[in-house]
């Protein structure tokens, strides 16, 4: 049942909204202690909302867009009365104190907040192995990583503990984990969802959005969260299409070479089969040229030292928390160690600022692409989610984002949906769009599922 459906029915009275959260709890009970998805679940406030929802229901009241649902929520994002822990030892204590905008969007249309999710310490990992709460499982693929930061609301969303989830994506981290684990995940354009709440990984390339089993999913929580916020001076005054109907035959669609040549000859063949099919329903397929792909993980990383090593100066110790260099995990010291480094007077000219410069130049290369095109489309991960505990390089787990740092450098919305497996390992197809396209991305999303 799509998520849309699942709502009119909770309002048409053919499910209680405390029958939905019900089924979830028993999941949650079932599969958590091996998949690790929820690092915390309030059960007794979710069902005291449930049968809120329910009683104005019953006596005809008017009740919100997402009216029943039940929604997992990253633990980098403030909600009220919950352990914001950014999965680090460093916050483990730390409750929140208010909503942040999007949470109480979602709370003002109805939604259950079910739990706080799992991730990497702080955001930093593409794999959810750095988490003080220990390792998320792939329920897709077990034995195998989520992906990360979001690994813990990806799993989520795959094993059924949640209608939707929300994740942050900084260079991927949305689509990522729900490439690996087979979800649809959305990065929506920078600005159109506010950031207030969220503890920063890098603000310049920071975005809220939702991950879900289905299209409708994500477009309804879209419709919730996004808008202006007068508390983020990064949010975008103008209203946004995000109910765009075109069909796959009206789409231009480009496919960038460079995008394939790095990602594994497996993964290529997924997307390969998944790309003819949409020119089966034809659509137009064109090939596109990016001359930048080496330039744009050390691009990303440079600014991302930077940006982290900024957020974190508020962890010292004395306001809440422990000081972040005394107890956090050694991917999260090493951003602080570099962005130090970087951001030295002296030094800053030599990365940062041509960093900046490098970040200007893709950007305007990759607006240049979508001139020609609707939709980039392509692999969202270049290599298969290896398997938990095994040891990989810094560089090679770097790896894992070098096709979806793009859409954060240059500000643009993208998104991940199953494009099939590779032996039983889940591969995501990547959607790319202009800035403010985000409902051709939807769209778009709704006509290649339906194949």
């Amino acid at each position: 049942m799509e998520i849309m459906d699942k709502v009119e029915m909770i309002k048409d009275h053919g499910m209680t909204a405390s029958e939905n959260l019900e089924r979830f709890i028993r999941t949650i009970r079932a599969k958590n202690d091996d998949v690790n998805a929820f690092i915390e679940v309030r059960e007794e406030e979710a069902f005291q909302r449930a049968e809120e929802i329910d009683s104005r229901i019953a006596s005809g009241e008017r009740t919100g867009k997402l009216a029943g649902l039940v929604i997992g929520v990253k633990s980098n994002i403030n909600v009220e009365g919950f352990t914001v822990s950014a999965a680090s030892r460093t916050l483990e204590n730390y409750t929140g104190s208010y909503d942040a905008t999007v949470i109480r969007r979602i709370k003002e249309e109805d939604g259950i907040i079910i739990g706080m999710t799992n991730m990497d310490e702080f955001a930093a990992g593409s794999s959810t192995e750095t988490s003080f709460f220990g390792p998320t499982d792939n329920p897709s693929a077990p034995g195998r990583i989520p992906g990360g930061s979001s690994g813990g609301s990806a799993a989520a969303v795959a094993a059924g503990m949640c209608d939707i989830a929300l994740g942050s994506d900084t260079g991927g981290s949305i689509r990522n984990p729900a490439s690996h684990c087979g979800v649809m995940g959305f990065k929506p354009t920078y600005g159109l969802v506010s950031r207030q709440g969220l503890l920063d990984l890098a603000m310049s390339f920071d975005q809220i959005g939702p991950l879900a089993a289905d299209v409708s999913g994500l477009q309804l929580t879209l419709e919730v969260i996004s808008g202006q916020d007068p508390t983020d001076p990064t949010t975008i005054a103008e209203d946004q299409e995000l109910g765009v109907d075109r069909e796959l035959k009206d789409i231009r669609f480009g496919v960038v070479k460079e995008f394939l040549e790095v990602t594994d000859d497996s993964i290529d063949a997924a997307i390969q089969r998944k790309l003819d099919l949409i020119g089966d329903e034809g659509a137009e397929i064109v090939e596109l040229d990016f001359g930048y792909i080496d330039l744009c993980l050390p691009t990303y990383y440079l600014i991302n030292y930077v940006e982290f090593f900024s957020a974190t100066r508020k962890y010292d110790g004395r306001k809440y928390g422990h000081r972040i260099e005394d107890v956090c995990g050694p991917e999260v010291l090493r951003r602080i160690h570099m962005g130090s480094y970087i951001s030295q007077k002296e030094l800053s000219g030599k990365y940062y600022r041509r960093a900046l410069q490098a970040r200007s130049l893709i950007r305007r290369e990759i607006e240049g692409l979508l001139k020609d095109v609707d939709i980039i489309l392509g692999p969202t991960v270049p290599k298969l989610p290896h398997r938990l505990g095994e040891e990989l390089e810094p560089m090679e787990m770097y790896a894992y984002d070098v096709l979806t740092v793009i859409a954060n450098l240059a500000g643009i919305p993208a998104a991940s949906m199953p494009a099939g497996d590779v032996d039983g390992v889940p591969v995501g197809l990547q959607l790319q769009a202009k800035p403010g396209d985000d409902g051709m991305i939807l769209s778009a999303m709704r006509g290649i599922a339906s194949l």
